[in-house]
C-alpha cells in the first residue's frame, strides 16, 4: 500500500525477547492462561500500548482489545493479533509473535503522519492453547459463538480447579463470555501472523507464506475398563489388561493417520492402579485426530472407534468415549488469502499458501469475519518446547510482509 508505515521489526523482536525474559525460565515460556505469568504478559502488553497513548479493554470472555481510530471512524475495523498464553515450558514465539507484531502495526500507524484508512484493532485472545483445561480457543470461540459454557464450566486442571473458578479469579464470568461476540458487528476482517510450528518452510528455505485454512480436529478421551490383578500370579491368558487395549488402540491411531494422510496423536495415557505389580484395570487414552478434509477426518475417527472396540473385546475389556473438543476444517477468506499470498511472494516467500495442521484463533474468527494468516519458519519444525525458534532474518522478513498485508487489507472494504 503506497504510504503505509513500516513495522519496526527489530523493535518487535526486542519486545518478544523482553516478554520471554519476564514470563519464562530456563525451561521455556510459562504463560499458562489465567495464571500470574500470563497476567504479567498482559501487563507488559499494556506498557507497550501506553507508549503510543493506547489502552486495552477486556471483553466478557477475557480477550483484550485495543483500537487505533481510523480516517473513516465508522468503517469496519481491521483486527490484528493472536494470543499471549503458552503451554507449560513452551516457546518464545508461539502466539506472542502475532500479538507483538500487532503492537508493531499499531505503533507504526500511531506515529505516522496520517491515521489508518479505517480503525485498526489489536486483540490478544484469551486461552488459545487450552493447556490448563483441555479446551482450546476459549476466548475466540466465545467471540464466534461456538463456546458452550455449560459444557466447559466443570472442566478441571490438574489441581482440581474448575475452568469457571479460574476465570472468576481473573474477573471473567464464564456464563457471560458469549457476550464478547457483540463486537463482531463493527469489525471487517482479521489477520494473524504465527510461526508455522512445522517443517515445510524451513525445508523449502522460504521466510514466509500465506495460509489457506486450518485442518479439522477430533479430540477424544477413551476409557478402557478391564480387571486389575496381581502381576505375578495372573496368567497371561487370564488377563483383562485395559492398558494393553489402550496401547494397541494408540498404535491404530498412528496407522490410520498415516494411511489417511492426516495426523493422529495419543498425547496422554493414564493407567490404574499404575504400579509395577498390578495388571492395569483401567486406562484413559487421549486421542487427537486432524485432517484438512472433513470426510477423511470422519473416516479416521470411525476407524479408531472400531479399533478401540475390537481391541477391548479381544481382551474382555470395555471402552467408552468422552468428547473433549472438535472443530471442522475451516477455510480462510479467499480475497484475504490472495492478499497474503501476494505479500508473501513480494517478500521472497512461498507463492502457494499452506494449510495449517495446528489450531489457531483465526479458525474460530473465520466463522464470523473474513480472516487469513501468514506463517514464518520454525527451526526443525519445533514448537511447544523451549527449543522453539526462528532465525531473526526470517522473523524480520515475515514481520515486514505482514505489515504490507495489513496495509493492503486496510484499503479493502469490510
Amino acid at each position: 500500500m503506497p504510504g503505509a508505515p513500516t513495522i519496526d521489526a527489530a523493535r518487535v523482536i526486542a519486545d518478544l525477547r523482553e516478554l520471554a525474559r519476564r514470563t519464562g525460565d530456563d525451561a521455556g515460556a510459562q504463560r499458562l492462561a489465567w495464571t500470574e505469568a500470563w497476567r504479567e504478559a498482559r501487563r507488559f502488553l499494556g506498557e507497550l500500548l501506553a507508549e503510543v497513548g493506547l489502552e486495552p479493554e477486556r471483553d466478557a470472555a477475557g480477550n483484550l482489545w485495543t483500537t487505533l481510530p481510523g480516517a473513516a471512524p465508522d468503517a469496519p475495523a481491521l483486527v490484528v493479533g493472536s494470543h499471549l498464553d503458552s503451554v507449560p515450558d513452551g516457546g518464545w514465539l508461539d502466539g506472542a509473535l502475532g500479538v507483538m507484531t500487532g503492537v508493531g502495526a499499531l505503533r507504526a500507524w500511531a506515529v505516522s503522519d496520517s491515521p489508518p484508512p479505517r480503525p485498526l484493532c489489536l486483540v490478544d485472545w484469551a486461552d488459545e492453547e487450552g493447556a490448563r483445561f483441555g479446551r482450546s480457543l476459549l476466548g475466540s470461540s466465545a467471540f464466534s459463538g461456538t463456546l458452550d459454557t455449560a459444557e466447559v464450566a466443570a472442566l478441571r486442571d490438574r489441581d482440581g480447579v474448575t475452568l469457571a473458578e479460574a476465570l472468576a479469579d481473573n474477573g471473567v464470568n464464564l456464563e457471560r463470555s458469549p457476550e464478547a461476540g457483540a463486537r463482531a458487528a463493527s469489525l471487517g476482517g482479521y489477520l494473524e501472523l504465527h510461526i508455522e510450528q512445522g517443517p515445510v518452510l524451513e525445508a523449502e528455505g522460504l521466510p514466509v507464506a500465506a495460509v489457506r485454512g486450518c485442518a479439522g480436529v477430533e479430540r477424544k478421551r477413551l476409557r478402557f475398563a478391564g480387571q486389575a490383578a496381581h502381576a505375578g500370579t495372573t496368567p497371561m491368558s487370564a488377563r483383562n489388561d485395559a492398558g494393553l487395549a489402550a496401547a494397541e488402540t494408540a498404535l491404530t491411531v498412528e496407522r490410520v493417520a498415516v494411511e489417511r494422510g492426516g495426523v493422529g496423536t495419543t498425547g496422554g495415557l493414564v493407567l490404574e492402579p499404575g504400579i509395577a505389580t498390578a495388571v492395569p484395570g483401567r486406562a484413559e487414552l487421549l486421542v487427537d485426530l486432524r485432517h484438512p478434509d472433513a470426510a477423511e477426518l470422519e473416516a479416521m475417527l470411525g476407524e479408531v472407534r472400531v479399533a478401540a472396540g475390537d481391541r477391548s473385546s479381544q481382551r474382555d475389556c470395555s471402552v467408552d468415549e468422552e468428547r473433549i473438543w472438535r472443530i471442522e476444517p475451516i477455510p480462510f477468506d479467499p480475497a484475504l488469502v490472495e492478499l497474503a499470498a501476494e505479500a508473501a511472494a513480494a517478500a521472497g516467500g512461498r507463492t502457494d499458501p499452506l494449510t495449517s495442521g495446528a489450531l489457531h484463533d483465526a479458525a474460530e474468527v473465520a466463522r464470523v469475519l473474513p480472516a487469513a494468516m501468514m506463517f514464518c519458519p520454525s527451526r526443525a519444525g519445533l514448537s511447544h518446547t523451549v527449543q522453539e525458534d526462528t532465525a531473526e532474518a526470517d522473523l524480520a522478513t515475515a514481520i515486514d510482509a505482514y505489515g504490507e498485508l495489513v496495509g493492503r487489507a486496510l484499503l479493502r472494504a469490510g
